[in-house]
């Protein structure tokens, strides 16, 4: 079992910036990547960036340039840095875990993005 923790939503301005992180914990040995999605009041679930073991990085087009993701090893923590918000960015934002044949999630965590 992999637990994930994700924190660092909230309310901010357009242009404003948010840091999201997940902690993962337990059974931690096998993951292949990390990423993040996002779900905003209903639509899709949809992936937004996902980092590798070896480093790599993937981007949707919708947050290329304003958003980048990045781990902390020692801390089996991934990161979502995010620049540039607008408001079609407000949405529940999920951080996953992937082993080779199963897929963690975390509890979500809001970002508002609002004047």
């Amino acid at each position: 079992q992999v637990q994930l923790v994700e924190s660092g939503g909230g309310l901010v301005q357009p242009g404003g910036s948010l840091r999201l992180s997940c902690a993962a914990s337990g059974s931690i040995s096998s993951i292949n990547a990390m990423g993040w999605y996002r779900q905003a009041p209903g639509k899709q679930r949809d992936l937004l960036a996902t980092i590798t073991t070896g480093g790599g990085t993937n981007y949707a087009d919708s947050v290329k340039g304003r958003f980048t993701i990045s781990r902390d090893n020692a801390k089996n923590t991934v990161y979502l840095q995010m620049n540039s918000l607008k408001p079609e960015d407000t949405a529940i934002y999920y951080c996953y875990a992937q082993k080779p044949f199963y897929r963690y999630w975390g509890q979500g965590t809001q970002v508002t993005v609002s004047s």
